[in-house]
């Protein structure tokens, strides 16, 4: 595949504010990406999730860019560091996770990415790779080895161990592993440049520092932004199940960027669509509902297609503007002996007898009526229609 060195078009990728920070420097980057020359660059996601949300999306975009300017680009599973866990950000140790956990989790997410990254390009299609084919086969004495490249300090450097010293929280030793096997990522992949959120920098150095090391080779580090509300700065994570996931169908999809925020406008509208920059001022101009409405149709058609997004948008303004039930409500079956919670978590209505609950308690739970249940127990009759949450309705049969 022919090398596009058009920097036009590499300055226009660039322009959506995407990317936070390069280094060495985002100026030796594009000279890099114009001089006709493949550069192999991978991003890594440790699949601690059943799914992806928009914050992935993001980045996975980004890269689809670059891969259709021809250059090689890796998808890379970490299987093997997901059962180690990465501390970024925590303040205690994060949960470790099984390998049959990963394996579970990871079995959708293919899927899930497909429609933004393209894996069946004739001459240059995106690659899949997982970290646990080279990690798991390295030896005590090769992670001593490698570990020698790096001092107790330089790992105390980071913000969260940092934190957790101040505040005399443990940190465990394996913690101190993480940056380690992320950073061995770039060197058994022998790559060009690694995309990384802001908060995988410290990790996304240590390959810098490992590959240099290694293989006398330079590693670029574009770190590209966390989709966040601009205003509380809550971001979209997997780890705590905010933000929008993409594993949903067209309408729950639709709906779910419907009920974000209008702050989240207008980080959606640069990180999350490719609508043309010039086309910003004039879509905003229409007030946030319709605003939102145009960006959640361009969100969707990249995920379930043009058809699909339109028939979202009807079923949205049915349902929600005109004060309306789905036409293709969700029909639940009631089991005798069960409470409702559980027959709601086995439908896959809601994830736990907790956000039920929680639910119940924050007033999130109505009948057609709009009259609001109050009872965690409560039972409902054979072809009641119950409203849970903002945007989701099940009739019971």
């Amino acid at each position: 595949m022919n090398i596009n060195t058009d920097k036009k078009r590499i300055e226009e990728i660039f322009a959506r504010g995407t990317v936070v920070e390069v280094l060495p420097s985002k100026e030796e980057f594009i000279t890099r990406l114009t001089d006709g020359k493949p550069i192999r660059i991978y991003i890594g996601v440790d699949p601690t999730g059943t799914a992806i949300h928009l914050g992935h999306a993001k980045n996975l975009i980004f890269l689809e860019e670059l891969r259709q300017l021809g250059h090689e680009v890796i998808f890379l599973f970490g299987d093997f560091t997901a059962t180690i866990g990465d501390p970024s950000d925590k303040k205690s140790a994060r949960k470790s996770l099984s390998h049959a956990e990963v394996k579970q989790n990871m079995a959708g997410w293919i899927d899930q990415i497909r429609p933004i990254l393209n894996f069946d390009d004739a001459e240059n299609p995106a690659k899949i790779m997982y970290n646990s084919t080279w990690l798991s086969k390295l030896t005590f004495g090769d992670i001593l080895e490698l570990s020698a490249n790096f001092t107790v300090q330089q790992m105390l450097e980071r913000d969260m161990f940092a934190k957790r010293l101040k505040e005399n929280a443990p940190i465990y030793l394996h913690e101190f592993m993480y940056p380690l096997m992320q950073g061995y990522d770039s060197v058994a992949m022998d790559v060009d440049a690694e995309l990384c959120g802001t908060d995988q920098i410290f990790n996304a150095m240590a390959g810098r520092t490992l590959i240099k090391r290694l293989k006398n080779k330079d590693k670029f580090v574009i770190a590209l932004n966390l989709v966040a509300n601009p205003k509380t700065g809550e971001l979209m994570s997997k780890s705590n199940g905010t933000g929008v996931f993409v594993n949903v169908p067209a309408n729950d999809l639709f709906g779910s960027i419907m009920a974000l925020p209008d702050p989240m406008l207008d980080p959606l509208f640069l990180n999350c669509t490719r609508i043309p920059l010039s086309e910003k001022d004039t879509l905003m101009g229409k007030g946030p509902r319709e605003a939102k409405a145009l960006i959640a149709f361009d969100i969707v058609k990249r995920f379930h297609g043009e058809v699909a997004a339109k028939s979202a948008e009807e079923a949205f303004n049915n349902t929600f503007s005109k004060g309306g039930v789905p036409d293709d409500i969700q029909e639940v079956t009631l089991n005798e002996g069960a409470s409702l919670a559980d027959v709601l978590v086995k439908a896959g209505v809601i994830p736990s007898k907790t956000e039920w609950r929680r639910l119940i308690d924050g007033g999130g739970i109505k009948l057609e009526d709009d009259t609001k249940v109050t009872d965690h127990n409560f039972a409902p009759a054979k072809g009641s229609i119950l409203k849970i949450g903002k945007r989701r309705f099940v009739k019971f049969i």
